[in-house]
Parts: C-alpha cells; structure tokens; sequence
C-alpha cells in the first residue's frame, strides 16, 4: 500500500517548479487572486494567458505586471464568462496547445441579475463560463504538456445545492444562496470531469482549489448593502491576504503531486487561513449521479458538448483521490 503524498510544511511560491515552456489561462486575472497567480506563474517561466472582461482593467494589470516583471511572456485577451459567444471566440481564438487551465475568475453575492443567455449570473458566470471555456479547450489541453484544469471552488460549497428546479432563482434567490450554489457546482464538474478523464484514459489532471477565506474585490464589487458593509469589516479583521490565498490554486496548477481529483485548501482552522494542504470537499458534492445530471444540463444550456475518446481496453478502473 502506497502512502499519499503530503504537501510540504508552508509551501510558498519560491517552491514553484519551471515553468518554461509552458501555456497557462488565468481566468480573471486583473485583479485578486488570478493576478497574484498569473505573475507568479510568469515569474516562472510560464507564457501566461491573463483573461478578463473589462479591457481597461485588465490592460492596467498587464501594465503592472510587466512592470513587476520585465521581460515576462504575458498577454491580454479579453473574455466575458458571462457571455457564452465571448466564451467561443476566446477558445476559437488560441491556435495552440495549452498546458494548464486555471478556471479563477467569478462574481459574489450581487443581487439577482442574468447573463446574456438568460442564465442566473453566479451559476451563469462561475460554473457553465467556465464548463464551456474548459470543453472548447480540451483538444488544446489533451495536446499540452502535464496538462490540468483547476477549477478554484469556496468552502461555501458545503452550503451549497442545486436548485434544479429554480437555475434561474425566479421563485426565491438570496445572494448568498445562489453564490454557495455557484461553488458547488464547481465542485461537482472538477470531480465528474476527473471521473470522465480516467475513464477514457486521457492525460489530462482536473484539480479542485479553494482560497479560505481571502481578501479581495469580489467581497466589495458584488455584495450591496448591509452584506456589503459586513464583508467589508471582516476582509479587514479575518481574512488572509491574497498572497496566501493564491497558494492554493499556485500548488494544484504546479504541484506533481496535485493529481486528478485532489483538492488543496488551507490548512489552518476550518481551512479560512494558511498554507495549502489536501482538504476533502462536501460529502454530498462527490455524488456521482449529480454530477451526471448537472453535466448533462449543462451541455444543454450551453451547447459545449465534450468529446471524450473511448479507451481501447473499455472503460478504465477509477481510483478516488485521497
């Protein structure tokens, strides 16, 4: 019996492996967490890809980061995960193999609105954007070298459920509810897309992160009133830095042993601070049937239907993380 790798006591950036050579997509990378991960990937030779909606932003972040880092292999291209045709035209747009996908980018608890294709904009935005942007990229992927999609999720996941009778929050929507729902369903595509990519014995890892509880602009650019006041004072009382906060998605995007399935967080009390560690996600969120459903409406609302490769010796064996 083998015994599970442990992530090394207070990993940092500095252990990093090169990244020379390699691709890599940050969604939302102007500001937060997807900056902090999409420097740190150039600070090791990583080509990185920053995405983001709004141009002037993210043409600012890009500003900052060359100037951070001289001579860095970074660009900008602009992508709405709100909008399902800015989502193709990002994917059809890359003519070339990409080693690493980190799906970071999301919305927070803002009041009920929907995407351009009707979608409640939390789920529309944080899960079918990116289950879409990762479908249109698996060839690219499958073509990269160790390549991964990580998928960064919320420990508010474990409040969350899908409302598949409700998507849309029509009937009842609380923004809180509907963000826990949002990072739920992360959860749930990271794991079924791990089960699907064993099956048919394609390389390619689909790892799970989540921050703790970090200080950045989603808790004040989402969130109005009274909620907005009180995440205000605990980002200023209880939260961790971005910095740290980033580790996490930094370790599963890197590590070697950041395997399919895995899933970092921080290992300080109620995994809200510290370092990264392997954290287990909701019980209810490694549901296989699920996850089958929420995969099947999926591909229908979005129209991205995953190609996956039957393998010659049929369907391979799946072993769980631990």
């Amino acid at each position: 019996m083998t015994t599970a790798p442990t992530v090394p006591d207070r990993w940092t950036a500095d252990h990093i492996p090169d990244q020379t050579g390699r691709t890599i997509v940050v969604t939302g990378a102007n500001s937060g967490l997807g900056y902090v991960t999409a420097r740190e990937l150039a600070r090791h030779g990583a080509h990185v890809i920053l995405t983001a909606r709004n141009t002037g932003k993210g043409g600012a972040a890009l500003d900052r980061l060359r100037g951070e880092l001289p001579g860095a292999a970074v660009e900008l291209r602009t992508l709405d995960l709100a909008d399902l045709d800015s989502v193709r035209a990002f994917a059809d747009a890359l003519d070339a193999p990409v080693d690493v996908l980190v799906n970071n980018a999301g919305i927070m608890m803002p009041p009920r609105s929907l995407t351009k294709q009707g979608f409640e904009a939390q789920f529309g935005t944080n899960h079918l954007g990116h289950f879409a942007l990762t479908g249109l990229l698996l060839e690219r992927l499958r073509a990269g070298r160790d390549p991964r999609v990580v998928t960064v999720t919320s420990t508010l996941h474990k409040n969350g459920a899908i409302h598949f009778d409700d998507l849309d929050g029509a009937r009842s929507y609380s923004p809180r509810g509907f963000y826990a729902q949002s990072k739920y369903a992360n959860v749930l595509f990271a794991l079924e897309l791990d089960r699907r990519l064993r099956a048919s014995a394609v390389p390619v890892r689909s790892v799970l992160a989540h921050p703790g509880y970090s200080a950045t602009n989603l808790q004040s650019s989402g969130p109005t009133g009274l909620l907005r006041a009180i995440l205000k004072v605990t980002n200023r009382l209880l939260a961790q830095d971005v910095e740290t906060g980033a580790l996490n998605q930094l370790y599963a995007a890197t590590s070697p042993h950041a395997r399919g399935g895995r899933f970092i967080g921080p290992d300080g009390r109620n995994e809200a601070k510290g370092h990264p560690t392997f954290v287990r996600p909701a019980a209810s969120a490694t549901d296989p049937e699920t996850a089958r459903r929420l995969w099947d409406l999926s591909e229908r609302l979005t129209g991205v239907r995953y190609d996956f490769p039957r393998h010659p010796a049929g369907v391979v064996a799946v072993t769980p993380a631990v």
